[in-house]
Order: C-alpha cells, then sequence, then structure tokens
C-alpha cells in the first residue's frame, strides 16, 4: 500500500508539471496583452510594466523562473491586482466555491443514491419512470439552463430566495440546486442500474433463502456492493462541479474561483489563469487517488498490494 501511494504521488506531482509546462506556453501563444488602457500608455511606461513582471525577457527563460517560483509554491503576481500574489489570491476565493461544490455534491449524490435506489426496488413502477425521467433531465439540460429558470422563477417571480449575491446561507440554495442535478441524474442512474444487477444475483437469491430480512438483503448486501461503481464517478464529478462553478458563480455573482478565472480570462491575466488550472488539475488527481484507495473500505475483496490492485 504504502509504494502504491508513493507511485501516485510521483505521479501527481510529474502530472503537474507537464501541465504547468503546457499551461505556461499555451499562455504565451495567446493573443492579446495583459496591459490594460494599452493604448493610453507611452512606450516607456510599457517597458516599465513588462520589466516588472519579467515579460521582457526570453520565454525560456520566463519559463525557468516560473518552474523555480512553482516549487518554491509561490504562483506568481497578478497582472490584474497590483502587488498580489496568485496564491493568496486563489486562497481568498476557494471558500465559496468549495462550499458550493461540497453542498452540491453531498446533497445531489445522496439524493441520487436514495432515488436511484427506490426506482430499483420498484423496478417498473411509477417511482421508477419518475427516476427515469429526473435521471435525463439532469444529464441534457445545462446547470446554466436550470439556474437561469429558478432564478427567474424562485427568486424573480415567487421571490422566495435571493436573486443573486453571496450574503448569507439562503444565497448558496439556488446555486446549489442548480450545480446538484447533474451528480443527482448520475447517481441516481448509476445506482438504480447497479442495484438492479446485484437484486439479480446468486448472492443475494441465497441470503433471501437464509431468512436475512428485505431490509438486510437492499441495504447490507445489495446497495454496498452496487456502490462501487458509483464511486469511480464520483471523484470526477467533484472536479466537474468545480469547473461547472465557472458559469453558475457568474450567474449568481458568487465571488469565488468561478468568477475570478473568467475575469481573468477576460484581462489575460495568465500568472491567475494557470494558478487556478493547476489548482483544479491537483484537485482532481489527489481525488483519483483518494477513490482508488476507496476501492478497498467499499470491498474487502479489492485490495491495492505492491502497486497492483487484487
Amino acid at each position: 500500500m504504502v509504494r502504491y501511494i508513493f507511485q501516485r504521488v510521483v505521479y501527481l506531482f510529474l502530472t503537474l508539471f507537464l501541465i504547468a509546462t503546457f499551461s505556461f506556453f499555451l499562455m504565451k501563444f495567446l493573443p492579446g496583452t495583459p496591459l490594460t488602457a494599452e493604448d493610453k500608455l507611452t512606450d516607456e511606461q510599457k517597458e516599465i510594466i513588462l520589466e516588472k513582471y519579467g515579460l521582457n525577457d526570453p520565454v525560456p527563460v520566463q519559463y525557468v523562473k516560473y518552474l523555480g517560483e512553482l516549487v518554491q509554491g509561490d504562483l506568481g503576481i497578478s497582472f490584474q491586482f497590483d502587488n498580489r500574489g496568485v496564491t493568496q489570491i486563489l486562497l481568498d476565493r476557494l471558500g465559496p466555491s468549495a462550499q458550493l461544490g461540497a453542498q452540491a455534491l453531498l446533497i445531489g449524490t445522496i439524493l441520487g443514491i436514495l432515488l436511484g435506489l427506490v426506482a430499483a426496488v420498484y423496478h417498473h413502477g411509477f417511482i421508477d419512470y419518475t427516476s427515469t425521467i429526473i435521471a435525463v433531465i439532469g444529464k441534457s439540460i445545462p446547470a446554466f439552463v436550470f439556474a437561469g429558470l429558478i432564478q427567474y422563477v424562485i427568486g424573480v417571480k415567487l421571490g422566495w430566495l435571493p436573486v443573486a449575491f453571496w450574503e448569507g446561507p439562503e444565497y448558496t440554495i439556488m446555486p446549489t440546486i442548480a450545480l446538484m442535478m447533474f451528480p443527482l441524474a448520475t447517481a441516481a442512474r448509476f445506482t438504480r442500474t447497479e442495484m438492479l444487477e446485484v437484486l439479480g444475483s446468486d448472492y443475494i437469491t441465497t441470503a433471501r433463502a437464509k431468512g436475512v430480512n428485505e431490509f438486510g438483503v437492499i441495504f447490507k448486501h445489495g446497495l454496498r456492493n452496487a456502490l462501487i461503481p458509483l464511486v469511480t464517478v464520483i471523484g470526477p464529478l467533484a472536479v466537474s462541479l468545480m469547473t461547472g462553478t465557472l458559469v453558475i458563480e457568474q450567474i449568481f455573482a458568487v465571488p469565488g474561483l468561478g468568477e475570478q478565472f473568467v475575469s481573468s480570462v477576460m484581462t489575460n491575466d495568465f500568472p491567475v489563469i494557470m494558478g487556478t488550472t493547476l489548482l483544479f488539475a491537483f484537485l482532481f488527481v489527489v481525488i483519483i487517488l483518494i477513490i482508488d484507495l476507496l476501492y478497498g473500505i467499499i470491498d474487502p475483496r479489492i485490495r491495492l498490494t505492491g502497486g497492483e490492485k487484487k
């Protein structure tokens, strides 16, 4: 297990290195300039600004400096916010994004599992058809469409919840609903499919023949095995929720990473763009590692030995 974790950590840093390199050179090919109000600046003023941020150096020199600062945990200085470090900007913005993503993932996954479970137990019934319709809607309609719809109906027409901004717990409800539809639909679909397969297995028949009550059959023998494929998709779902907040935060004026990322793209704030990209990549790789480790906890038959799954 220790060897396996060590290998994955090495892969994690290798992946981050490749993403840092790719994003750095990609920024160099982007059109435009990070200088604001460029037309109003004299050549001398432009030269001073470019010198301040090291943009006059050759690209290889800038790349080596960037990697050197990255190794020390320094993501650079923002072009948009003078003398503010990218690390501090991301830390300031991380809270709202993490809260929205965690709420949407937790609530959406739990509701999806319950919906899929009930749909499998009452197969070909009203609940099953309702679950299927919800899953199709949740998978096929983008989150920003849900966001606009509930914002208009619940926020504008009914006035039950605030339309936008980030000033209290009630302001998180509608963004969470908009974000959780996709994980809810995904969890419901996977749980229903896996539960139908598991409930038709021989060991379930054996458990019933031994007198295990229906509650034990469903939750102890059925749901536990049905959750394994779901765990596989929860990790990428968690990261997709964070990237999904890019638009949702704009719609609801949430001061999170997504709102800052969009603003950075509009102003060509390269250090913030690269820092945000690296942060998402880091979260993705770490979540994938955690999921691999969770396999052994959910299913005792799975063990990680010598860097290989058995």
